[in-house]
């Protein structure tokens, strides 16, 4: 080990080294039996077989389970990846982009939730569409939170997660992202969200004690904060440390460590994440995924009422402390030297890969069954919803595969960039019409949806500018004109959340407003309107043997399938019967609610009310996690 005043020497490994040591081998043969019984003990107790129980769990979570589900959720395989190699490679600042977060997560909590609870509502399409009435919003909102989830979230946690596999058990990378989602597939094609929870709780702890321990190891290793700060100063790869730089042709900053890798704000201008773009453009981005997106709001519908949510998101906030911590500085000091508990990393990694990847299967399948769907299908029943979700998580998988390669060859290697940037180019306008839509009683259909597409158009001509030019590195520049990719991606995601703010609120204010007999409970302002909500979103009348539209989207009463006449029973195969059973869907008819039961059910899943004594323990924590973050960001600022 060289000493802290000498260049250190990164030797990239010439070949996988693979896990064949005992030690190693159990904690990976621990972890999966411990994830596979925890999904299979879930499942069995779970209502499996309704829209309802499938989809929201049966609206039956703690807080404890709804923020170890939010956190294991957002930190997938592509964030142990992607902020520790950004870590390496520039330092502290990425480190930013998770204490943003936990300030976005507050306001989950505090102001969009309880407008999601009364609105009554299992999708963000579809509280769109009691917002604003229409179809054209929900479809795009629908297909557009699809593309994001298949071309940065699914296909960068399996690329990172099977790279990792890779090199630790020497496997083909595409034979390393087929096993992986086999296991995975199985225990979310089949639990629903109650299952995927479940473990994302003990996954969550897996993820955490397990980096934890890494953490330790590294920073024992390496010699403790003080000599990270000095030895990552001096770490210079192999190529510029044993040779003459000038030989390349290579700017310095290309492989020198940067004079301000351990600022958390760094120049507005020269700065690689400008300090401006990481409080304002972070916010911006933070408000979609945190406070928009199906993924996250999907486990915060499924609570038992709004101080559970409350309690989550607080759970969830005091863990995005960590990362800083168990992802970004093990990053840095992996600059310096390369340690490593296999076995250990790999269950972690495996741990992060599967709990991100499920939530996001089974979210799409919520999204594109209910808000696609439902809508083609009017008629389908609640067996044919059942299939339809699970048959939808195998095609997307199939073309997430497909888009690794692109993935791969993006960004240089930094994969946390890609994805927050293709974010910054797609979510703003989403973030946008969605904050409006909640606060703004003003904004309407037209304003918000031609905002929607003004903000694409532009979000497009950065994205495809940067698709057909590539991003480019520090050796060899990218030819994008300046006016398409010339302005930082943080920097963009402010311009276009504005320009976007700008039209929806010009195109309102220029044609007729909604009456407000429509926007009780789907705006903050009115959340406690205890007045009857005439619905923008009923468009016809139901059959007469069918649940009506409004039933099927609302989740009420789980989805009860349409009555039935009782018929003769007949032989059935009995491999149809297993899948049946293993996939929790029943083929007996269940017999419809009575219109009083639907009433009750409604006003249960609508309740906004809280107990005193624990919401003042609630507000208590948010003010102590509050002034911990604000301590660390003027710490490391």
């Amino acid at each position: 080990m060289k000493s802290s005043a000498s260049p250190t020497v990164i030797a990239s490994p010439s070949q996988a080294v693979a896990i064949n040591n005992v030690a190693d081998i159990s904690v990976i043969t621990l972890y999966f039996v411990l994830v596979i019984g925890i999904g299979l003990w879930s499942m069995c107790r779970t209502n499996r077989g309704t829209v309802g129980g499938y989809f929201l769990a049966g609206r039956n979570m703690k807080w404890y389970t709804i923020g170890a589900s939010l956190f294991a959720s957002n930190i997938g395989s592509g964030h142990f990846v992607g902020l520790a190699g950004t870590g390496a490679a520039n330092g502290l600042a990425v480190g930013g982009f998770e204490w943003n977060a936990l300030f976005v997560v507050l306001l989950l909590g505090w102001l969009f939730v309880p407008v999601y609870l009364t609105a009554g509502v299992i999708t963000m399409p579809q509280y769109l569409m009691k917002r604003f009435g229409g179809n054209r919003i929900r479809l795009y909102l629908s297909l557009i939170s699809l593309f994001l989830y298949i071309f940065t979230k699914i296909s960068v946690d399996m690329f990172s997660g099977a790279v990792f596999i890779q090199q630790a058990l020497g496997w083909n990378i595409y034979v390393a992202v087929i096993a992986l989602l086999i296991i995975t597939c199985i225990y979310t094609v089949t639990g629903g969200l109650a299952a995927l929870m479940y473990t994302d709780t003990v996954q969550t702890l897996v993820i955490i004690a397990g980096a934890f321990v890494l953490m330790g190891y590294s920073f024992h290793e390496v010699g403790g904060y003080q000599a990270l700060v000095t030895r990552y100063k001096d770490a210079i790869p192999i190529r510029h440390n044993s040779t003459d730089p000038s030989r390349y042709n290579i700017s310095d900053q290309c492989y020198l460590p940067r004079a301000d890798s351990f600022n958390l704000l760094r120049d507005a201008v020269s700065g690689d994440l400008p300090w401006p773009g990481l409080v304002f453009g972070i916010t911006i981005i933070g408000v979609w995924f945190w406070c928009s997106d199906q993924v996250i709001i999907q486990r915060c519908l499924a609570a038992k009422n709004l101080t559970q949510v409350k309690a989550g998101c607080v759970l969830c906030g005091y863990m995005k402390l960590l990362p800083m911590y168990l992802m970004v500085l093990p990053g840095m000091i992996s600059r310096i030297l390369y340690p490593g508990l296999r076995g250990l990393m790999l269950a972690v990694m495996l741990a992060a890969l599967m709990s991100s990847l499920a939530s996001i299967f089974n979210s799409s399948s919520t999204l594109f069954t209910m808000d696609i769907w439902a809508r083609i299908r009017k008629d389908a029943s609640n067996k044919e919803l059942m299939i339809v979700g699970r048959v939808w998580i195998l095609c997307i998988v199939t073309i997430s595969i497909a888009w690794i390669p692109v993935v791969q060859a993006a960004q240089s290697g930094q994969l946390f960039d890609y994805i927050q940037a293709t974010t910054s180019y797609l979510a703003p306008p989403i973030g946008a019409v969605v904050l409006l839509g909640v606060f703004v009683k003003r904004v309407n259909e037209p304003g918000a949806f031609w905002g929607l597409i003004g903000g694409l158009a532009m979000g497009l001509c950065r994205m495809i500018a940067e698709f057909v030019y590539g991003t480019g590195s520090c050796i060899f520049p990218s030819s994008c004109p300046f006016v398409f990719c010339g302005i930082h991606y943080l920097y963009f995601a402010i311009i276009l959340f504005t320009c976007t703010c700008i039209l929806v609120l010009v195109i309102s204010f220029r044609t007729p407003k909604i009456e407000e007999k429509h926007l009780h409970r789907v705006v903050y302002s009115l959340r406690y309107s205890q007045a009857e909500r005439v619905d923008l979103d009923v468009t016809e009348k139901p059959k007469t043997n069918m649940k009506t539209q409004v039933d099927v989207e609302n989740g009420i009463a789980d989805m009860h399938p349409e009555t039935t006449v009782a018929e003769p029973k007949k032989k059935r195969n009995i491999f149809i019967v297993c899948c049946a059973w293993f996939c929790g869907i029943s083929s007996e008819p269940v017999p419809e609610p009575t219109e009083e039961e639907k009433a009750e059910a409604m006003k249960e899943l609508t309740d906004i009310s809280e107990n005193t004594t624990w919401n003042t323990v609630v507000n208590i924590n948010v003010i102590i996690m509050m002034c911990i973050a604000i301590f660390l960001w003027g710490f490391y600022a």
